[in-house]
């Protein structure tokens, strides 16, 4: 089974839930191999800006004499590091805009996902339009019962976990 992110639009409408993204926590192959296009494709500007940047400083540095070999491993590196983590960085885009991670679905594949998620979405009572006091995000959970589970984090970025 894999994990997956819910990750739900910033407004309070009764059809969040149709517009909620459901993100596979987990490595992007697609990320590794093409990751300017990935970043560009799920509307990571700003990440897209900054590979693009690095990658265009590690070429440069390609063309110092004695960095010939460093280089190419250094992209090596940066390219991996986008295949671990960008998931973690398009979560982290999202809430950066405002979307509210609604925690963490496992299941065996991405419909499944969201089927557990639409299902225990329904369950839950509405959530009520913003007012003048802040109030506490309390994380939601399968079984209210059940305790939280203590197990390490995957990745740069925690998040509210599911059973």
């Amino acid at each position: 089974m894999a994990s997956y992110v819910v990750v739900e639009p910033p407004d309070t409408r009764p059809d969040r839930a149709e517009k909620a993204v459901v993100v596979r926590d987990g490595f992007s192959l697609f990320a590794l191999i093409i990751p300017l296009l990935w970043f560009l494709w799920h509307r990571m500007w700003l990440e897209a800006a900054a590979f693009f940047v690095a990658a265009l400083l590690l070429a440069g540095l390609g063309t110092l004499p004695g960095f010939t070999m460093l280089a190419p491993l250094l992209s090596l590196f940066l390219y991996i590091f986008i295949g671990l983590e960008a998931q973690a960085l398009r979560i982290a885009s999202l809430r950066r805009r405002g979307w509210e991670v609604w925690g963490v679905v496992e299941a065996g594949s991405r419909d499944e996902a969201e089927a557990r998620y639409v299902a225990e979405a329904e369950e839950m009572p509405a959530r009520q339009p913003a007012s003048g006091t802040p109030e506490v995000p309390v994380a939601p959970r399968a079984h209210p019962g059940a305790p939280r589970s203590a197990s390490p984090a995957f990745g740069l970025i925690d998040y509210p976990r599911k059973n």
